[in-house]
């Protein structure tokens, strides 16, 4: 088995077109990912127990269920019921779904780490419940989040090839699909795994000094 240059130049713009599908989704499914944790992490804290109780058992489903069987009930199940969504829909809703379950507990360490004394002087200066959380709670928790969140994004962005399950030709599909008309693997695939260390490692390396930064500022 010998390495073809030939083979990889010419698998090369169909990755390149592929790694920006990959890029797309990732980014997609974190803003979902970032903003139904936010939410679910605001009604695990409600004062009601009925909404408390009904949000953690049905995050709790979806974490501990295979992200490959939610893209698969997304994708091939709810056509069933008239629901049809294209596969890249279909991925990042899966993503952004199953990672916000993750997200929501590092929102909500966040939030029950700002003082109770917060709360009181807003209440205290007749704030509004949005403007509490706007003005006072929010902008104190989240600098503490932006690392762990970060993680997230690089994991997701490592989650991305199981995409191909449901049709989306992002970067590990494109050389799959490659591969299986040219019977040629050893290229396309060494590729793919440079493709994500040439993401992945960088975004970890600002994710450890994201995370040294705000370490810092609270020492």
């Amino acid at each position: 088995m010998e390495w073809d240059w030939n083979v990889a130049m010419d698998v090369m713009p169909r990755l390149a077109a592929g790694l920006v599908v990959t890029v797309q989704a990732t980014f997609v499914g974190a803003f979902l990912a970032y903003v139904l944790g936010l939410f679910i992490a605001i009604l695990k804290m409600s004062r009601l127990g009925l909404v408390r109780a009904v949000t953690y058992w049905t995050s709790e489903f979806i974490r501990r269920t295979p992200l490959l069987v939610q893209l698969y009930f997304l994708f091939y199940v709810l056509p069933d019921i008239g629901i049809f969504l294209s596969p890249f829909l279909a991925g990042v809703i899966g993503l952004g779904l199953h990672f916000s379950t993750y997200t929501s507990e590092v929102f909500r360490a966040g939030i029950e780490n700002v003082p109770k004394g917060q709360w009181d002087a807003s209440r205290a200066l007749n704030y509004s419940p949005v403007q509490t959380w706007k003005f006072v709670i929010l902008p104190q928790a989240i600098p503490p989040m932006i690392p762990p969140l970060a993680n997230y994004l690089i994991v997701m962005f490592k989650e991305t090839p199981l995409l191909a399950a449901i049709t989306v030709v992002e970067l590990f599909n494109a050389a799959n699909i490659y591969s299986n008309s040219h019977y040629k693997y050893l290229e396309p695939m060494t590729l793919v795994g440079a493709f994500f260390l040439l993401v992945s490692v960088p975004s970890a390396i600002a994710a450890i000094k994201l995370e040294r930064r705000f370490s810092s500022r609270r020492t």
